[in-house]
């Protein structure tokens, strides 16, 4: 009897991938398996000294149905021939003698893998991380495996990498680089393009990091910095205007940089600043609500910057936004090289409003934008907490205006 022939040509070009790798049949044992990457492996399942093995008939469309079919019959003929002892091991098996099929794509090469991964993660990433993604895996990994079959990539292949970057001092960037390659090959496993994570576990042989230090005033320096920026006189005041503002929202530098006017809405009995998701550290819209001592800033800075554009621009180029360490170079210039940072300044406001007793701490780190580790808080914030926001940013803006005139 003639076998029953379930696929056809259509049907196999018709069937899509899936997060996870399944198979579609053909009868007397062969299959088509399907990975999450597209690939289509024929296979042919059969018995041998009392255990089920499998046997690799070719990639589809390189092998097409027909030819699959041909293979097949030759295969089980092969075998028969085999299990009757009329031959020795037919050559189709030696050439399958690995009968799994090999997870991998000769041409996925580790830099092709690699663009895959990085368009699929970018999508979740601000603009900034994504460049430092790109830029660190381009300069530091892909001159050296870039045209490598990533399957072809092993554990010393990385180390190798690795110990390239820490010869430089830069233990912070080979611990990242060593965490995007575990991302990278861990995605190429489910691909179906390699069989193994060679970054995996290797934190253990690098050398740790030692933690970025965010340095924030201590309270009771405060007014005599805030008094600094006021008395300073050799500074661009829309410098010293930005440092005020920063201090008021107590944002992060990278917000407050790429801040553009259509972002405000100042003309309002409740002034309000809607950071888009997409320049967010954790992909999530975020509210600031404006005190009166935050919008009479704004207002100054109309002057030099509005009414569109960025607002913190550049004070020779306001078509680019003010330089990363703009704010850091001032804070020195007043005395305070590594004693503060303008990201201590997310700190010092959250020591200080914790320490009134006046806000929740969930109102606090909701303004705060930090992401929530802990689930069930993380679902009982989804709330804004608005009013209670523009309550506690009025009392903190009020309590900082109040150190400035001591």
């Amino acid at each position: 009897m003639r076998p029953s022939n379930r696929l056809t040509e259509l049907s196999i070009k018709n069937s899509k991938a899936r997060n996870k790798q399944y198979k579609i049949t053909d009868g007397e044992g062969m299959y088509l398996r399907i990975f999450p990457n597209g690939s289509k492996y024929w296979q042919l399942q059969y018995w041998s000294e009392g255990k089920q093995k499998v046997l690799s008939l070719g990639v589809w469309p390189e092998v097409s149905l027909k030819q699959a079919r041909e293979k097949r019959y030759e295969a089980k003929k092969k075998l028969k021939e085999v299990k009757n002892n009329e031959v020795d091991t037919p050559q189709i098996l030696v050439e399958n003698a690995d009968i799994q099929v090999k997870e991998k794509v000769k041409t996925a090469t580790f830099q092709n893998v690699f663009k895959e991964w990085f368009k699929r993660q970018a999508i979740n990433w601000t603009e900034r991380h994504s460049r430092g993604v790109e830029s660190s895996l381009s300069m530091y990994v892909l001159p050296g495996l870039g045209e490598t079959p990533i399957a072809d990539i092993t554990k010393q292949d990385v180390i190798a990498i690795l110990r390239k970057i820490e010869a430089t001092g830069k233990f912070e960037t080979c611990y990242r680089v060593r965490q995007k390659l575990e991302a990278i090959f861990s995605y190429a496993e489910i691909e179906g393009q390699c069989n193994s994570n060679p970054a995996k576990g290797l934190q253990q042989i690098l050398t740790k990091p030692q933690p970025k230090s965010q340095n924030s005033l201590p309270i009771s320096e405060l007014p005599e910095f805030l008094q600094k920026i006021d008395a300073d006189k050799s500074t661009q005041h829309t410098t010293v205007l930005a440092m005020k503002f920063i201090i008021m929202t107590f944002v992060r530098t990278s917000e407050l940089r790429s801040a553009v006017w259509d972002e405000f809405d100042i003309q309002t009995s409740e002034p309000i600043w809607v950071i888009p998701a997409e320049r967010m550290k954790m992909r999530r819209t975020h509210h600031v609500p404006l005190s009166r001592q935050a919008v009479a800033i704004l207002e100054e800075m109309q002057q030099y910057s509005g009414p569109e554009g960025y607002v913190f621009p550049q004070f020779y180029n306001k078509r680019k936004p003010m330089s990363e360490n703009t704010l850091l170079y001032f804070s020195n210039r007043l005395g305070y090289a590594g004693r503060n940072t303008i990201h201590g300044f997310r700190a010092l406001a959250s020591t200080v409003l914790n320490e009134s007793r006046k806000w929740h701490p969930d109102v606090i780190e909701r303004q705060l934008a930090h992401q929530e580790t802990n689930k069930v808080r993380s679902a009982y914030n989804r709330a804004e907490h608005l009013d209670e926001r523009r309550k506690m940013m009025g009392w903190w803006s009020d309590y900082i205006e109040s150190l400035m005139l001591k």
